[in-house]
């Protein structure tokens, strides 16, 4: 009977790769496993009546509520087009360096990453403004590409994240029941805040990572060299060697009021002044003022908003719902006691069970996406990995540090979907593929080093809240 838990779960993996909607994959797949489990008398039919508790406990979270808050705030700052005067004027000033349009890329980048977090935003809102000026200024198509793909995925991994959020519930509840396994009873969870203070750190290595590969390669190919500048602009050189002073007001009347606004929403965050949820809607709040401040908000754009942020908060819900009856159905079939087992007699121990889940969830992250991994594998393996002694915060990040690669890998990779609709048409789609292939090896670099050094995650949040 267990092992109708892994095929209910291969052949959840088999329909979504076919096309269909995630939400209903999840809930109609387990539920005719449930069907068939009833029938042979391999099913116990009381997991079932537990799924209207379930959906209430969804419906009533109150850290799920900053989810909605979050993309709001996201939303506002895209539409109010804060993302493209940080991209113009960052633009301006670093365009004469060798390799500069490329670090105002990476830079721009994380400031959106730490202000909407909404991966297709960033990534389109780069590919439209900085990619066509890129190709212009001699980079290579696949570099530039894969230059943008990469930092509009920074944030999943730079807080406020919507996967952090995510994440974090996922694992205070993986958290209880592995406390429950080990005949812990505590009210103890892994907060969002905790997660946030740990991703800090490993968000600001793997800029630097970006920015030094960039600099090498900017240098070693000679790519947007400062000399093929100044003879592109030759006529111009006076007015050209004046644009970093020019560009430095413009830069910061761009940069300090979107700054002001993660300052207050992250600093409140780590330093207990409000919940996750709370300072979701002070950003929400915040983004919507900075837009009518700044006269990039009217009726149309407030309308395009609303509907874009209820459109992200129903699938977002909608497939949580799916998942929580894909999880009811796994373990009702057994499936949490044979994942057990099977990390128990895995070579290697805690560390070899580590090992496979990180290999399983990379994989995965070719044909699904981070939030049916969150929602569908993380509550699986999560408990079991937690129950075997590994700190919470410290697994969240490697997840999430993990997931930020199915945005990049092939063939389903949605950075490189966004970037697609977007690119020229001399930008074939094989120099998006190939031009992300080095920053995915960063990316499992940076996990490699998290391992190794836990402390890289842990450090930050045992100097605030211990």
């Amino acid at each position: 009977m267990e092992y109708l838990a892994l095929v209910m779960f291969a052949a959840v993996c088999a329909v979504l790769m076919l096309g269909y909607p995630v939400a209903l994959t999840l809930a109609g797949t387990s539920l005719l496993f449930a069907f068939v489990g009833i029938l042979t008398g391999t099913f116990d039919d009381g997991f079932l009546g537990a799924l209207p508790n379930r959906i209430y406990g969804i419906m009533v979270n109150q850290t799920l509520l900053a989810v909605p808050l979050f993309v709001l705030m996201g939303v506002m700052l895209e539409k109010s087009k804060v993302a493209e005067k940080l991209l113009t004027s960052m633009g301006l000033l670093m365009g004469n360096y060798q390799g500069g349009l490329a670090i105002a890329v990476i830079l721009v980048g994380m400031l959106l990453a730490a202000s909407t977090g909404i991966v297709g935003a960033t990534v389109v809102t780069m590919g439209l403004l900085s990619l066509p000026s890129m190709l212009k200024q001699g980079y290579k198509a696949s570099f530039a590409a894969g230059t943008i793909c990469a930092t509009g995925t920074l944030g999943q991994i730079i807080p406020p994240s919507i996967a952090l959020v995510l994440l974090g519930d996922v694992l205070s509840s993986a958290y209880q029941q592995a406390q429950l396994k080990m005949g812990i009873f505590s009210p103890d969870t892994v907060s969002v805040g905790d997660l946030f203070a740990g991703a800090i750190v490993p968000g600001l290595l793997l800029v630097v990572m970006y920015l030094l590969y960039v600099l090498v390669i900017t240098h070693v190919n000679n790519q947007s060299a400062n000399s093929d500048t100044k003879t592109q602009n030759a006529d111009d050189a006076e007015s050209g060697a004046d644009a970093p002073r020019v560009a430095l007001p413009q830069l910061m009347q761009a940069l300090l009021p979107p700054l002001g606004l993660i300052v207050v929403v992250l600093g409140s965050i780590l330093f207990g002044f409000a919940t996750p949820t709370e300072a979701a809607g002070v950003g929400a709040m915040g983004a919507s003022i900075l837009a009518v401040t700044q006269g990039h908000i009217d009726r149309h754009i407030l309308a395009s908003v609303v509907q874009a942020t209820v459109k992200i908060t129903c699938m977002v819900f909608l497939i949580l719902i799916g998942a929580s009856i894909f999880s009811l159905v796994f373990r009702g079939f057994g499936g949490e006691e044979l994942i057990h087992h099977l990390f128990e007699s895995m070579p290697g121990g805690k560390i070899g069970a580590m090992i496979v889940v990180m290999l399983v969830v990379f994989l995965l992250g070719f044909i699904l996406d981070f939030i049916e991994i969150t929602f569908v594998v993380v509550p699986i393996v999560g408990p079991v990995l937690l129950a075997m002694g590994f700190d919470p915060v410290w697994l969240g990040i490697m997840l999430a540090v993990n997931l930020q690669t199915s945005f990049l890998t092939p063939p389903f990779g949605f950075a490189l979907f966004y970037l697609r609709g977007v690119a020229p048409s001399n930008v074939a789609t094989k120099d998006i593929y190939y031009g992300v292939m080095p920053f995915i090896a960063i990316q499992l670099l940076l996990l490699l080093a998290l391992a190794i050094w836990p402390g890289l995650v842990t450090w930050l949040p045992d100097q605030i809240y211990n």
